[in-house]
């Protein structure tokens, strides 16, 4: 498990007065405020994030540090990462994303399938992309992925007939 997991990214400038268009990867987009300081992936950059609209697919905000058009949008593209520390523990069925990537994938007669590659939500749930010997891509639903079990490194899948 990394010390920080990704919870948003900056999609541009909004305005000429340095806010910035910022996709929020939490449950409640809102919240990514609350995880501040948020980090760029190398470390080197933190800013404090005060929202200050919603906007359409996101939101705008302020970012410390930025005041002009052209900071905000030379951070168009950076992912924002927060402490793991500053994030709320999850019920026992529910899962950070980062710490799924790269746990093997078995079905449930034990084959490994390969690992975990990446998860994608593209509105309708999540979807589990599986590297193998061939590439899977499964819905992230308790049918077909009984068992997440992080302590073991592992994940048991039940795919679909039609899977791959």
């Amino acid at each position: 498990m990394s010390d920080r997991i990704c919870v948003g990214a900056i999609a541009g400038a909004f305005g000429v007065r340095g806010e910035v268009r910022l996709k929020s990867y939490t449950s409640d987009p809102t919240d990514i405020a609350l995880y501040t300081p948020l980090w760029t992936e190398d470390g080197k950059r933190s800013f404090s994030v005060t929202i200050t609209r919603t906007i359409p697919n996101g939101l705008a905000a302020r970012l410390s540090g930025i005041s002009t058009k052209e900071e905000a949008d030379a951070l168009k593209g950076v992912e924002l990462f927060t402490d793991r520390d500053r994030l709320p523990s999850l019920p026992d069925d529910e899962f950070y994303h980062t710490d799924l990537i790269g746990l093997t994938v078995v079905d449930t007669g034990g084959t490994e399938l390969g690992r975990v590659r990446a998860i994608y939500n593209h509105g309708a749930g999540d979807i589990i992309e599986v590297a193998g010997p061939r590439l899977l891509l499964l819905p992230f639903t308790r049918a077909v992925v009984p068992t997440v079990d992080l302590a073991a490194g592992r994940v048991v899948v039940d795919p679909p007939e039609d899977a791959g």
